[in-house]
């Protein structure tokens, strides 16, 4: 009887943390502890996974992408694509999971869905689970692409409540769970308790967060450094600190600014920066999310480079770009993209809710609202079993190697 064997491939910070905890999750299972030999975990992504056990063949993170800037770096992707499906072919691993990181995933995925179609029959028994971890925003934009998915993914993770409906109305053939989503067990609910009421400090702190990479940092810190100045012009007692995720981007962020002397500097603890906020200036995506964790009113702004934004603008079909608006149906945080997220309307936004605390008290509570949809802790747990369940499903084909189907569990 063989070993277990996993693939998984993140290309994002987030994805490789996402990934890491569904390996412990995985590790942790009760039917993978029972299995007669250790799984093995291996593929590609960055230091979290590999701190969970994950045999890496390369970091993946280092390449992160966004909108169309993959067009840049489009032959040393294809260069890693092709080493890491010439690895699938090597190792026939039993799961393959793609955390995230779509565009990368999703044609991987259909990379061995066709060799598989080209190559299958007596001669050949693989054919592997493929499990898609976080949706993508075919909900957003270019909903055509659902369809593709029943195709190639056996199961798709959700982590936001609305979607296995939306995909039940628009791609029924799709097998999706919704397991939570994993900031529930990210942040400690004494952590959140213990953040500010409603009526901010006499010196209010406001936390100016401008993103994960590299690209973001460049053009959005200018942004936020003016916009900062304005605010602090209307009122000086306040107190600002700018939170980097990693020592890497302070450092370019520095080399890039001078910095007021009345900014405060923190590498990473955005946890406990967030618990003792009073406002938040941050660029779009989850650290949005983060904000709402902690009840944490905040500005929303986004800047990308213009040939992406043009391209958004022809294909999304949303009417907010932050996901705690999204999940609201209504502006909760105030937006600014592209040519409105300017100095003058970030601080006047800013300013008002500072001054309004009717208008924080209200934001507060459906934040709440927001956070409570998003699931109970536990979201890596019910994720793994879901992938344990594929694998006693017989209804797929053959059951994997190393499973005693007699010991199947409930999500």
């Amino acid at each position: 009887m063989s070993r277990m064997t996993f693939m998984l491939i993140a290309g994002e910070p987030s994805g490789d943390l996402l990934a890491a905890e569904l390996v412990t999750a995985l590790k942790q299972s009760p039917d993978v502890r029972a299995m007669p030999f250790p799984p093995e975990f291996f593929g590609a992504g960055g230091p979290r996974m590999a701190e969970a056990g994950v045999k890496l063949a390369v970091d993946l993170t280092r390449h992160s992408v966004i909108g169309i800037s993959w067009i840049k770096k489009y032959f040393e992707l294809r260069r890693l694509f092709n080493q890491l499906f010439r690895l699938a072919l090597e190792r026939q691993p039993d799961v393959i999971i793609g955390v995230d990181y779509n565009l990368f995933n999703l044609r991987f995925a259909r990379a061995v869905r066709d060799h598989i179609g080209r190559n299958g029959g007596q001669f050949s028994n693989w054919n592997p689970r493929i499990v898609k971890y976080v949706s993508p925003q075919v909900w957003a934009s270019r909903p055509g692409r659902a369809d593709r998915l029943a195709e190639d993914v056996d199961l798709l993770l959700s982590i936001f409540p609305f979607e296995k409906e939306w995909y039940a109305a628009h791609a029924p053939n799709v097998r999706v769970e919704f397991v939570g989503h994993p900031m529930a067990d990210r942040f400690r609910k004494s952590e959140v308790g213990s953040r500010k009421p409603e009526v901010p400090a006499a010196s209010p702190l406001i936390l100016l967060l401008p993103g994960s990479r590299v690209a973001e940092v460049r053009r959005h810190l200018r942004v936020l450094l003016d916009s900062a100045e304005k605010i602090h012009h209307s009122r000086p007692e306040a107190r600002f600190k700018m939170v980097w995720t990693n020592e890497e981007l302070r450092r370019i962020a520095d080399e890039a600014s001078p910095f007021p002397s009345y900014l405060e500097m923190q590498t990473g603890g955005l946890d406990h920066a967030l618990a003792g906020a009073d406002l938040a200036i941050a660029k779009s995506g989850t650290v949005a999310l983060e904000c709402a964790f902690f009840a944490v009113p905040a500005v929303v702004f986004y800047k990308a480079p213009w040939p992406s934004y043009a391209l958004a603008r022809m294909v999304v079909r949303v009417n907010h770009l932050a996901m705690p608006n999204l999940l609201a149906g209504e502006e909760i945080y105030p937006e600014f993209v592209q040519h409105r997220a300017t100095p003058e309307n970030i601080a006047g936004a800013a300013l008002e809710l500072l001054n309004d605390a009717e208008r924080r008290h209200a934001a507060r509570k459906k934040l709440a609202k927001i956070v409570e949809s998003l699931g109970p802790p536990g979201a890596a747990g019910r994720a793994a079993r879901a992938i344990v369940n594929l694998l006693y499903d017989n209804s797929i084909d053959e059951p994997r190697r190393g499973l005693d189907t007699s010991q199947r569990v409930s999500v």
